[in-house]
């Protein structure tokens, strides 16, 4: 029942956050010398619920389908990778070795927004995350989403251009250094940055796959990897430091400040660039082929 599974997702809940310890919160859990897992709630409670909510309601969708086809199986693996990899940036020591050396905080934002979004966005999980919910409360949320102002919010902030433009915006301001150092520097403004970076990527992803033809989301990943490897750019040929608090850490291990910040600049310009790139060649080889059948449609009609 949809009760007795919000009961348990509940329980377990309580019982993460209560096991976590002392260690919750950006810098108490990753004050240490070596690399440590951070059990900060603010990240792993929504993880947590997310994760639960997906699983109880797969297996209620299981249950409840008589058609072995109508199975979402590489949703959930999309899921279950893109949820890993979440965890993987945003709590596993990768995330303490972040919050020392950009290069690897420049990693953790990538994982988040280049990584971790699009497997979500592929894996659709809405649907499956309320049916793990009581029916009055799957009910209300949908007549909620149905609604005139839900509907044009998400169509307007889903829109192509406009997701673009919102994941550029969001991209460009945070990693303004003074707004980047005040993240390191503040749990708070840490929290608002990752939470940004990875709804603005879930819509744009989300645009890219769900909302434009296969043309217009290769040209919208074009864009995005054009702006995002400018960036890199400036951070990785910029002769002196930009990101004063951010790579305050480097000597300690065994980099100096500006080469921390010249390899950050490299992750965001190539590795990341060359994520956005294949997924515009998918998109265009895609597009080509559809054209191509499409063409020859219309030749064999004439034809005929």
């Amino acid at each position: 029942m949809g009760a007795d599974r919000m009961r348990t997702i509940g329980l377990a809940v309580a019982i993460v956050l209560l096991g976590t310890g002392p260690s919750l919160a950006h810098d108490g859990g990753s004050s240490g010398a070596t690399p440590a897992w951070t059990f900060d709630p603010w990240i792993v409670l929504p993880l947590l619920i997310s994760g639960l909510l997906y699983a109880a309601g797969a297996l209620t969708l299981s249950r409840r389908s008589r058609d072995p086809r109508a199975s979402r199986g590489w949703h959930h693996v999309a899921y279950l990778l893109g949820w890993l990899s979440l965890v993987g940036a945003l709590v596993s020591p990768l995330h303490w070795l972040g919050e020392h050396l950009f290069t690897f905080h420049m990693i953790e934002h990538e994982i988040v927004m280049a990584v971790a979004a699009p497997l979500i966005v592929l894996a659709r999980p809405l649907g499956a995350m309320m049916w793990s919910l009581p029916r009055w409360s799957r009910l209300a949320l949908a007549r909620l989403l149905r609604s005139n102002p839900s509907r044009m919010a998400w169509d307007w902030a889903s829109n192509g251009r406009n997701a673009t433009v919102l994941h550029g915006l969001a991209i460009w301001a945070w990693h303004a250094p003074p707004l980047f150092d005040a993240a390191v520097d503040n749990v708070i403004i840490h929290r608002l940055q990752h939470l940004s970076f990875f709804v603005t990527a879930v819509l744009f992803w989300w645009s890219v796959f769900r909302r434009s033809e296969s043309g217009a989301g290769a040209w919208h990943l074009f864009i995005t990897m054009l702006h995002t490897s400018a960036l890199g750019a400036l951070m990785a040929l910029a002769p002196h430091v930009l990101y004063q608090a951010q790579t305050a850490d480097a000597l300690a291990f065994g980099l100096t400040p500006l080469q921390d910040q010249q390899l950050a600049g490299l992750i965001m310009w190539v590795p990341a660039g060359t994520i956005y790139a294949g997924a515009a060649l998918a998109l265009m080889a895609s597009w080509i082929a559809s054209s191509s059948q499409d063409a020859g449609d219309d030749h064999a009609a004439r034809a005929l």
